[in-house]
């Protein structure tokens, strides 16, 4: 099959994302399966229509159920609020599509779970989006780590920080709801941060954590879009029962320490999505804002000139990087999405699973909650809880 025909539900910051990767991909990779954008999904018939228009997509529907009922459709993309993301990948799974859906896979573990059980009993392609992990420096970290340059993992420190939301009459917009987006900077931020220690370091064996909400009531909003939102600071308030920040330790499998800080209270920082490894032979450090760049320090470097180097991951010789520009050249935002579809129509054609899957945001969920867990409870919690709490129920994994 060398095309894949796409319905996506949702049309706003994701959306926009996951269009602008569907119709750049056939452009830098000629060789990978092209995505068909058949028709995008939303409730708001004007405002889909116009989505449409502007995206690139062929058609347009107001009901996702219509939408999963198309013949015309093989894969479902769900990057709508975290609320209905169950509902959605559930049906779209028994319909026989494959699944695409945005992070994090739900808003709680049961549903985490049921999505993985329903996608891997209908046989589908599943994908979660944690597109952090195809940035090619992030990808020489791993390259780093998998050969065993950085010796024994010793430490992962990471922290997501924005400032979003710092203005306490910024509205009450979904994301600060919990009934429909689970939690806040914690499951928003700190799954990708899950995420990346997950595949960069290994499983997590337990956490303990502590969380904060600084403004705990907000405008309620007169219209949202994407991460944004107006309101009046006239208009009656609402209650925000999500976190603001929430910082954690954990321990791996391995033996490696981390911390983790995830914050919309941090002013300064728009995206500062960061990370550090030490290892018995040398270091790495990532930040998001400036992507293209991965410090490393190695310790077998003559004493003379050690210290951390900067490398500019955009020679041929990095992940994805060949079908870019010129060395120096850098990439943005936008391709960590192009490179994520890429691995998605790559795992269609292989016959396998794309990497992360929903396996992955389950793993990613478990975490989630095991430091909710731990914050309500003031106590380590192990991960291994949560798994005798599912056995408990009796669900199979």
């Amino acid at each position: 099959m060398e095309l894949i025909r796409i319905g996506m539900v949702g049309y706003k910051f994701m959306g926009k994302a996951h269009s602008h990767a569907y119709r750049d991909l056939p452009m830098f990779f000629p060789h990978a399966i092209r995505p068909v954008m058949k028709a995008i999904c939303g409730r708001d018939r004007t405002a889909v229509e116009k989505a449409a228009q502007q995206f690139g997509w062929e058609s347009c529907e107001t009901d996702w159920r219509a939408l999963v009922a198309r013949g015309d459709i093989d894969l479902i993309d769900i990057n709508a609020p975290s609320n209905v993301h169950k509902e959605i990948a559930v049906a779209a799974a028994r319909a026989g599509k494959h699944l695409f859906c945005e992070k994090p896979l739900s808003v709680s573990l049961p549903e985490a779970r049921e999505m993985l059980k329903e996608a891997e009993r209908a046989g589908v392609k599943h994908m979660i989006g944690f597109n952090y992990r195809f940035t090619p420096a992030v990808q020489l970290a791993k390259k780093l780590i998998s050969e065993g340059r950085l010796g024994r993992i010793f430490h992962f420190r990471a922290w997501f920080l924005q400032d979003w939301i710092i203005d306490p009459q910024f509205p009450l917009v979904w994301r600060l709801r919990k009934e429909i987006a689970g939690s806040g900077s914690h499951g928003d931020l700190g799954a990708h941060l899950i995420d990346l220690a997950h595949y960069l370091v290994g499983e997590i064996q337990k956490v303990i954590g502590m969380s904060e909400t600084f403004v705990t009531e907000r405008p309620l909003p007169d219209s949202m879009t994407g991460l944004s939102g107006k309101g009046s600071k006239d208009a009656p308030k609402g209650k925000v029962d999500v976190d603001d920040a929430t910082l954690f330790l954990a321990r791996f499998a391995n033996g490696a320490l981390g911390s983790f800080e995830a914050s919309r209270m941090a002013p300064g920082h728009r995206c500062t999505n960061s990370f550090e490894i030490n290892g018995s032979l040398g270091s790495i450090k990532f930040d998001f804002e400036r992507m293209n760049e991965l410090q490393v320090y190695l310790t077998d470097d003559d004493e003379d000139i050690q210290g951390f180097r900067r490398v500019l991951a955009t020679d041929p010789a990095h992940a994805y990087m060949d079908a870019w520009w010129p060395p120096g050249h850098t990439i943005g935002h936008e391709h960590t999405f192009i490179h994520e579809v890429l691995e998605l129509m790559n795992a269609i054609r292989e016959d396998r699973q794309p990497q992360p899957n929903f396996a992955d945001g389950v793993l990613c969920q478990e975490v989630l909650e095991a430091v909710e867990r731990s914050i309500a409870e003031r106590r380590w919690v192990r991960m291994a809880e949560l798994s005798e709490d599912e056995s408990e129920e009796g669900i199979d994994r």
